[in-house]
């Protein structure tokens, strides 16, 4: 017999595909309406495409001028990376603290009233809504530039990322701890203190470690609008166009945070 095999009755076999008609002209609307806005959104951005593809050359002249490093320049930035560390320390710490009541008020099992609820919400939309540069120059503006006018910065932006993850670690503590607590008669300090606190130390512990290694890199980026650190270093190099003394910052920031990287994961596998 040749030809396709045919089912009883003559009919044609039925073949399997595995997306009906209708969803495949709504994948399809759905790609072309993807390449819509993506040529919309290149074409709206105004591109100066002479700028573009100079861009190769540039970047080879740029290179040039960067290499060789100035070494011995290394020796003038040890105090602003230290600096930088010291504003992603204690912003993460002080951030980390103040994050802590945040985290209660916005886990749902803990949280008093919707109000609280809210309220906790809106700390930390809007902590995390807004830039660690745009708070750097906030606080730049109440605080002069500097260390502390960072610190703060880092501490403020810190609240809301901290919180949010904490606030979900407390949710899906073990009730039964908690009930066991209070049914000794314990106050709302000890039934935190010993029924909260040692379910949720270990993700207290690895968001902090894990909030610390970001601000690291942030702190190294925060002086470039005068908020302390190796930033405003790299800013006073790169408006004087002393390329060979930015790339010797950018190869020391690059190792700070390589650095701060291996600490971070170290210290999450070892206190988790």
């Amino acid at each position: 017999m040749t030809g396709t095999r045919q089912e009883a009755g003559g009919r044609p076999p039925r073949v399997w595909e595995r997306y009906s008609r209708r969803q495949r002209m709504w994948q399809f609307a759905a790609y072309l309406g993807g390449v819509m806005a993506i040529v919309w959104a290149a074409t709206a951005m105004d591109i100066y495409w002479p700028f573009v593809l100079d861009a190769p050359e540039q970047i080879g002249d740029l290179a040039g001028r960067m290499v060789p490093p100035d070494w011995p320049f290394f020796l003038d930035i040890v105090d602003p990376m230290i600096e930088t560390i010291n504003i992603a320390t204690i912003g993460t710490l002080v951030g980390g603290l103040l994050s802590i009541p945040v985290a209660l008020l916005a886990a749902q099992n803990l949280t008093p009233n919707k109000a609280t609820l809210w309220l906790a919400r809106v700390i930390v939309v809007g902590s995390r809504s807004v830039n660690e540069l745009v708070w750097a120059l906030i606080f730049a503006v109440v605080f002069g530039p500097g260390p502390a006018a960072g610190m703060v910065a880092i501490a403020v932006s810190s609240i809301g990322f901290t919180a949010k993850l904490v606030a979900e670690g407390i949710e899906e503590i073990e009730p039964g701890q908690v009930e066991a607590i209070r049914a000794t008669g314990a106050g709302p300090a000890k039934v935190l203190i010993y029924g909260i606190l040692p379910q949720i130390m270990p993700v207290i512990v690895g968001v902090m470690t894990f909030r610390w290694d970001i601000n690291i890199r942030q702190s190294a980026i925060i002086g470039l609008v005068g908020a302390g650190g190796i930033g405003i270093t790299l800013n006073t190099a790169m408006n004087s166009f002393a390329w060979r003394e930015v790339t010797v910052i950018l190869i020391a920031i690059f190792a700070i945070v390589a650095a701060s990287e291996w600490i971070s994961a170290t210290l999450r596998k070892r206190m988790i």
